[in-house]
């Protein structure tokens, strides 16, 4: 793991370095907020975490690590301050920062503090912000219980064939970059909760494990932007003769929704027919085709426009005698 040391004493610099160094990261340093930024620039996938003091001469620490966020949101940022300015820090980190550490630091709290930070970031990666904010709360919100939701699945069209020839580090690169990344933001852009990644799909949920009254609206405007974000990487493809054509179907009505699993593995998901009836019109949906549900084109007719789609069988799927395709925004 990179760590990235920001800090205008180079004291403080070379102490940090020997510490994390033996405790088996690579430690790389900046002594300015601007080089700091130069150097993730350089570096933006490979660094995990950002240390950065709070008070230096120019750009100040949480300057910083707010400009290092635009370059890649996920990185680790971690605030240095001495005691005098600890308050401030404290409001560091509610404005968005992982954490903070003060000086002077103890060795062994050091290393304690970055690995309580990295699995901190790391559970909210498995988890959606939504559901890790629950957890924070109270692990009593998310007991099963029946909550009304609307279920988003996407999948890659003839995956199989379009991997035939790849190797599976290209497979990897080309699944986590140019599809799992883009689409989960958006997910999270649109308050949906990211459920799974489940082979070359993904799975949101909206209205669980917080709810809102426009759920439904939410998870078409969702899935609009998906295809649109899909069809700017796809140009960006072409010229390595590559595309990721996309299909995604939305169901939405009642569902339990809750953490479920055994001692060994949990998780939170929904269960029952929004599930079924999102999974079973993505698999309808062809290439570029959002298709949803009786249910969800009345909660959002006025906001889009929409298709019906006649003579398809929803076999197993009762009460669904009409589904919809939508085009685009009115």
């Amino acid at each position: 793991m990179k760590i990235l040391i920001i800090d205008d004493e180079e004291g403080v610099r070379i102490s940090l370095q020997k510490v994390l160094t033996r405790g088996g990261y690579e430690v790389l340093l900046a002594e300015r907020g601007a080089a700091g930024i130069e150097i993730v620039r350089q570096f933006p996938e490979d660094i995990e975490v950002v240390i950065s003091d709070f008070k230096m001469p120019g750009m100040d620490g949480l300057e910083t690590l707010t400009k290092i966020a635009r370059i890649n949101p996920d990185i680790i940022r971690i605030i240095l301050t001495g005691y005098a300015t600890l308050d401030r820090a404290i409001e560091a980190v509610n404005l968005g920062i992982d954490g903070f550490l003060t000086k002077p630091f103890d060795n062994k709290e050091l290393k304690a503090k970055i690995r309580e930070f990295v699995t901190r970031k790391r559970l909210k990666q498995l988890v959606s912000e939504q559901v890790f904010q629950e957890i924070q709360k109270s692990d009593k919100g998310l007991s099963p219980r029946s909550q009304r939701v609307s279920v988003l699945f996407t999948d890659i069209r003839g995956f199989t064939e379009m991997t035939e020839k790849m190797t599976p580090q290209e497979i990897a690169d080309i699944l986590n970059k140019y599809y799992f990344l883009p689409l989960d933001r958006i997910v999270f852009d649109y308050n949906g909760t990211l459920d799974k990644h489940i082979g070359d799909g993904v799975m949101a949920i909206f209205g669980a494990p917080v709810s809102y009254a426009d759920d439904a609206l939410r998870a078409v405007s969702c899935a609009v932007k998906m295809r649109e974000k899909m069809a700017e990487i796809n140009r960006s493809l072409s010229e390595r003769n590559i595309k990721i054509p996309v299909g995604i179907g939305i169901g939405t009505g009642e569902a339990m929704a809750g953490m479920f699993g055994s001692p060994i593995k949990k998780e939170y998901t929904v269960l029952g027919a929004p599930v079924n009836l999102a999974s079973r019109l993505e698999r309808i949906a062809i290439e570029d085709q959002i298709v949803i549900c009786r249910e969800t084109y009345l909660q959002v007719r006025d906001a889009f426009k929409i298709t019906t789609i006649d003579h398809v069988s929803l076999k197993g799927i009762e009460g669904e005698k009409s589904i919809f395709n939508v085009i685009g925004r009115i």
